[in-house]
């Protein structure tokens, strides 16, 4: 990806200097494990982000372009850990580490479903006056 200044500190509320944000250098790592693995995945799967580690050393100005490797280091039953890796075009400027679990797409979304029911049915209802 090349910086701009959509992907700025400034611009999305995470500083005041015009560099590359950190919430973003995240989510360019979390996409490059996400590719890693997601055609691997069998038909009904996928994997979600379950915890992720960073840190961002050196700074990134608009314009230059930034590349994320992501590589398997372990799989252990459902959970997959990466080995995370960002630089710009001059240096390495951030490292971590991501897991990501594998789930069942259609039992993942009936849990998800029966939270925003259970969530409707807590709300009480307003009587109209």
């Amino acid at each position: 990806m090349t910086v701009a200044e959509q992907h700025t500190a400034p611009h999305i509320g995470s500083g005041h200097v015009k560099v590359l944000a950190t919430p973003v250098l995240v989510t360019l790592m979390e996409a490059a494990a996400l590719q890693a693995v997601d055609g691997l995945m069998p038909v009904g799967y996928q994997t979600v982000g379950i915890r992720i580690d960073v840190r961002h050393y050196a700074a990134t100005p608009v314009g230059m372009r930034v590349t994320v490797s992501a590589e398997v280091i372990k799989v252990e039953g459902r959970t997959v850990t990466f080995r995370l890796i960002a630089q710009d075009e001059k240096e390495r400027i951030g490292e971590g580490s991501h897991e990501r679990v594998i789930i069942n797409v259609a039992r993942f979304d009936q849990r998800v479903q029966e939270k925003i029911i259970g969530r409707a049915a807590e709300v009480p209802t307003q009587s109209a006056s």
